[in-house]
């Protein structure tokens, strides 16, 4: 089959071949890759900052947002059949350990993560394991909700804790409308009645999120005299909840002006470090609350969310043999929405 592979990092990536995975186990489930999106978290991974994280051996294949259809199945998994529609958890999860059977299955003590610890969906196969295989509506279709897997789940994880705590007239910040802002926006539009306000120095970013319900939108610039804007809006009191989706670029730094007396940073984006005095945090009783990706059940209702059409992602989509092209894209900030591999 195809892959797309890391062969040495700060090097692109190298289309080759490999051998399809096999079933090795009786809960493992091969998956025939329909789509693959494309995360700014693969640059990344190119450039070397996961190497000392994810302990992987070169070379590997990347790609961890993937949807498609059953292929194989070991011979312990039930309610699936060769041919169903499916998206894919991210990560492969035991279910055995203490965090899994509190149902916090993200902090699994022995899971895999496909296309950051282990061979991933750039790719025409893919190996998972059946806990990871959530059956798509008739409705949807793997390119449709390929990227959903990841940067939707996470967005979805930070805009469900933030939703749990706001109220009716509390205001929601959400800094960027890229490609995990937008879901993000809709998620909030679908879940919570707060005021939400978008943030983004790009004016076409700003039009869709006004188009995806965003009640106000801004647009941020050199200065941070959109500050203001915001405390204008909130009545000179701060938003009760921002999420940043960028975390780059000194975002922070304007986020945590926005935000009110007693109110929750969600930090989403990477890339910036968080730098402020802690007499600040204490004066004020903000929080910093860290977001990596959601849990199967997440994924499980924004399936949901997506059949209903209440969340629908925007895509570019490449041939695999362009997988280049949607990485130079990316990088040169040309993708509204998510990028996406199909076969």
């Amino acid at each position: 089959m195809k892959v797309a592979r890391v062969v040495e990092y700060h090097k692109p990536l190298q289309l080759q071949e490999a051998p399809e995975p096999q079933i090795e186990g009786p809960l493992d489930v091969i998956v025939k890759i329909g789509a693959a999106g494309v995360c700014r978290t693969d640059i990344h991974i190119l450039e070397g900052q996961w190497e000392s994280k994810s302990g992987v051996t070169l070379p590997y294949t990347i790609g961890h947002e993937n949807a498609g259809w059953i292929h194989k199945l070991g011979d312990a998994v039930t309610g699936l059949k060769v041919g169903d529609k499916v998206i894919l958890h991210p990560l492969v999860t035991c279910g055995l350990c203490r965090a899994c059977r509190f149902g916090d299955d993200v902090h699994c003590e022995n899971s895999a993560f496909p296309g950051i610890n282990a061979d991933g969906g750039y790719a025409e196969y893919l190996k998972t394991g059946a806990r990871s295989v959530i059956k798509l509506d008739d409705s949807l279709e793997p390119a449709d909700v390929a990227a959903l897997a990841d940067a939707g789940l996470t967005a979805y994880h930070a805009a469900a804790k933030a939703a749990k705590i706001l109220r009716p007239g509390n205001f929601c910040i959400c800094i960027g409308a890229g490609g995990l802002g937008h879901i993000g926006i809709q998620v909030m539009k679908a879940i919570s009645a707060a005021t939400l306000i978008v943030i983004d120095q790009n004016a076409d970013a700003l039009k869709l999120a006004k188009e995806l319900g965003a009640d106000h939108v801004i647009q941020s610039g050199e200065d941070d005299s959109f500050v203001k804007q915001v405390k204008d809006l909130t009545g000179g009191k701060g938003a009760e909840a921002v999420i940043d989706f960028v975390c780059e670029g000194g975002s922070m730094k304007t986020g945590v002006q926005m935000l009110r007396q007693a109110g929750n940073y969600y930090v989403v984006g990477y890339g910036e470090n968080l730098n402020i005095p802690t007499i600040d945090v204490i004066s004020t009783e903000i929080n910093f609350i860290g977001n990596l990706v959601g849990s199967y059940n997440d994924l499980q209702e924004l399936m949901i969310l997506a059949a209903q059409g209440k969340v629908t992602l925007h895509t570019s989509k490449y041939k695999l043999d362009d997988f280049q092209q949607a990485i130079d894209d990316l990088s040169a900030g040309k993708v509204r929405g998510r990028a996406i591999l199909v076969p």
